[in-house]
């Protein structure tokens, strides 16, 4: 299945999913997973959302996993309706933080490397995958660019950076001296592979927990935090698009309902009702027959 899936130049992340997904199915029936089949795996989908509780968008992706080992890795021709995706019943608006709350997480970092991490997240939308795989090379001082490498559907893109951020930078290089990889796990100087994304939910949940944040704050609650911000500041949701590396616009839209400032400025048409004053308004529960 790996070399399957690398063959077809899936990203790391998506990678890592899909073998964790299968690993866990073969896990939970106690038999090597080419032994299982579609009535298996909706069994185990029930599990995942009547039993585990799991958001429908995590079981989506634990399926997407199991039918690329049964279609692409096994050539097992299942009709699609076998392996079923489960239906998305409600769409959940993302969780934010607010300018105050976002200062309080960034000055609550346990150390230089956690508050550089906490700043780019916030000021540069990337994802967590996407952050622990920059570079040094990749932070553009002359042009105060940011470039991010082999995103979201193996897209490069550059984000601006402000001079605030590159001042933090800056002082982290001073500090950390890295060679490669921009947070490097272990010794810089021995040139070892990355932080994993495990490191960055850490980062941001001590961070949280230090400034009294009631807030589960993931790496990804920066990425939205960062949008909605950038939209209530005037931008634009193309301009936003770019930024984010959403192939779709659709995808940034979801900004609009967490935006304050396009909330507020939406005149509510009860406002232009001509109405009877509200003290006049009948006090009983039936209405007073008339004499």
């Amino acid at each position: 299945m790996l070399e399957e899936l690398q063959r077809r130049n899936f990203s790391s992340e998506t990678i890592r999913s899909y073998i964790s997904a299968v690993e866990r199915f073969a896990g939970y029936f106690g038999k090597p997973p080419d032994q299982l089949g579609p009535d298996h795996i909706r069994q185990y989908q029930a599990h995942l959302l009547h039993k585990r509780k799991l958001a429908v968008g995590t079981v989506v992706a634990q399926t997407a996993g199991l039918r690329f080992f049964f279609v692409r890795t096994l050539k097992r021709r299942f009709p699609p309706d076998s392996i079923p995706y489960p239906k998305y019943t409600h769409h959940r608006v993302p969780r934010i933080l607010s300018p105050e709350e976002v200062a309080q997480l960034i000055d609550a970092a346990s150390n230089l490397q956690a508050r550089t991490m906490l700043m780019l997240l916030y000021s540069t939308g990337v994802r967590r995958s996407e952050l622990v795989q920059l570079r040094v090379e990749d932070i553009d001082s002359k042009r105060m660019m940011v470039h991010i490498r082999q995103g979201k559907g193996g897209r490069d893109r550059d984000v601006p950076m402000c001079p605030k951020l590159l001042e933090t930078l800056r002082e982290y290089w001073r500090w950390k001296k890295p060679k490669t990889w921009l947070f490097p796990r272990g010794i810089a100087k021995r040139g070892d592979g990355h932080l994993t994304d495990r490191a960055v939910w850490y980062a941001c949940a001590e961070a949280a927990r230090h400034a009294g944040l009631k807030k589960a704050v993931t790496p990804h609650m920066l990425r939205h935090s960062f949008a909605t911000h950038l939209l209530e500041n005037g931008a634009d949701l193309p301009t936003i698009q770019i930024l984010l590396g959403h192939a779709d616009l659709e995808a940034t839209s979801i900004y609009l309902h967490l935006s304050r400032r396009h909330l507020e400025k939406t005149i509510n048409p009860l406002e232009h009702l001509s109405i009877s004053a509200v003290g006049e308004t009948n006090r009983f529960y039936h209405r007073t027959k008339p004499k």
